[in-house]
């Protein structure tokens, strides 16, 4: 997989959608509160906290999963937020229990930032390929649009 940025951008195909997913409070009601879909909460936390980044210290991400330092940044201050919020309803609290919160908004006003700034991010990694010749589905090229 080629990517300008990071060293580990299938990490990265994990950690955008779960920052987009908590920077959603519809889908959160929607999906994270029915229990036939897969998604919810703790999928996110792992994701996020221990599996593809660490939110608390996003540092030493840089370059790997999280492409600027506004990235880590912005990550740290998601992480903060919702260690708040955790620490709050408890750690075990069913998702329903955070998503009403009053400490909730200030997670997903975190996360809504930082999906901001990935997607931005990504869009300009994405450009840089197409203009250095990259295209996809790969064999197609950037000259002829086909």
């Amino acid at each position: 997989m080629i990517d300008h940025g990071v060293s580990l951008p299938r990490y990265r195909l994990h950690v955008v959608p779960a920052v987009v997913a908590l920077a959603s409070p519809a889908w959160q009601r929607e999906v994270w509160l029915d229990p036939a879909e897969f998604d919810g909460l703790d999928h996110i936390v792992h994701v996020l906290f221990d599996d593809f980044c660490d939110a608390r210290a996003p540092l030493p991400w840089l370059g790997q999963c999280l492409r600027t330092e506004q990235e880590v940044e912005l990550m740290a201050r998601l992480g903060a937020a919702f260690t708040a919020a955790q620490e709050a309803v408890g750690a075990d609290a069913p998702d329903e229990a955070y998503l009403d919160s009053p400490l909730w908004p200030t997670v997903v006003a975190a996360a809504a930032r930082l999906a901001q700034v990935l997607v931005a991010n990504d869009h300009a990694a994405l450009s840089g390929l197409h203009d250095a010749g990259h295209s996809w589905p790969s064999g197609r090229t950037a000259a002829s649009g086909a």
